[in-house]
């Protein structure tokens, strides 16, 4: 069974995309989800000994909001600078690396990104990202995929 871990704080605007995208997919069937806005560390926790992880965060670069990337992250290091849009100095960048130093890395991690728009406090998903919540979710499921 895959975990598909949402990453973001809700209240920051488009940085819950990954806390809605964990909303969409909480009632289907062979999917286990969780909501995570701790820190790098706690998310090496959530993933040590699973075999298929799915991590869905938002991304900060220059393309366009509403972009969707997916990255194989047990095949290829992530790009350092994409995931940086992080309450916590240690991110998801961060776990990611250092799992994959000391041993620890799941068998399968895919690691998709939306970019956001806006990570104003208080303020909800840009219509940007609220328009390829779809397709992050259809991306997540086929990265759940055996």
């Amino acid at each position: 069974m895959a975990l598909v871990i949402g990453v973001g704080n809700a209240m920051r605007g488009d940085d819950g995309l990954g806390a809605a995208v964990v909303d969409a997919l909480s009632d289907h069937p062979g999917i286990e989800t969780f909501a995570f806005d701790g820190d790098g560390i706690e998310l090496m926790v959530l993933w040590q000994g699973r075999h298929h992880v799915v991590v869905v965060d938002a991304t900060q670069s220059d393309k366009p909001a509403g972009t969707l990337q997916r990255f194989e992250a047990h095949e290829a290091e992530l790009p350092q600078n994409l995931f940086r849009h992080s309450t916590h100095q240690f991110g998801v960048v961060e776990a990611v690396e250092m799992a994959r130093v000391l041993g620890d890395f799941p068998d399968r991690l895919t690691v998709i990104g939306v970019e956001g728009a806006d990570f104003t406090l208080g303020a909800g998903l840009s219509d940007a990202v609220k328009g390829a919540l779809d397709d992050a979710v259809a991306e997540v499921l086929k990265a759940c995929q055996p």
